[in-house]
């Protein structure tokens, strides 16, 4: 059991977890992968990316298909060293979940999640994805919502 897969127990929120094999994170788009072994559009899966803006991290979590534009959150934008994101969530790329992060960071989701009745985000570890509805993570997460990838 993951903290991701804690925290969506504690706060009693519906989720289902959905294991998958086969996508390794040197094999091009990591995320669109990992869309395609579950069997969901990649606009659906959701990849949580941490930042350094004004000098502070911060976690955005955008869609599969999709990259984070540095410009529209911040001036001093870019993205975190690899060792500082695991350091500062307690996981590890490929596996950096939004929820139960050792060090809870400002988080903001992409406005494109609330399209969707449901969303896929990484459960903790490489290979295991929760889904949510969008407003649960936002919830869990004290997010804010805003248009921020392209």
């Amino acid at each position: 059991m993951t903290p991701a897969v804690e925290a969506a127990k504690r706060a009693g929120i519906v989720f289902d977890l959905h294991d998958y094999s086969g996508v390794e994170l040197g094999d091009g788009d990591y995320g669109v992968g990992v869309a395609h072994a579950l069997g969901r559009p990649p606009g659906q899966l959701f990849k949580t990316l941490v930042a350094t803006t004004d000098g502070k991290l911060a976690v955005f979590v955008v869609p599969a298909d999709r990259q984070l534009d540095l410009r529209r959150i911040g001036k001093r934008s870019e993205l975190a060293v690899q060792a500082d994101a695991e350091r500062a969530t307690g996981y590890v790329v490929g596996g950096i979940s939004p929820l139960g992060q050792r060090r809870r960071l400002p988080t903001t989701i992409d406005a494109s999640a609330l399209e969707w009745e449901t969303i896929f985000v990484s459960a903790g570890r490489r290979g295991l994805q929760i889904e949510l509805a969008p407003a649960d993570l936002v919830t869990l997460t004290a997010a804010t919502v805003a248009a921020i990838s392209v």
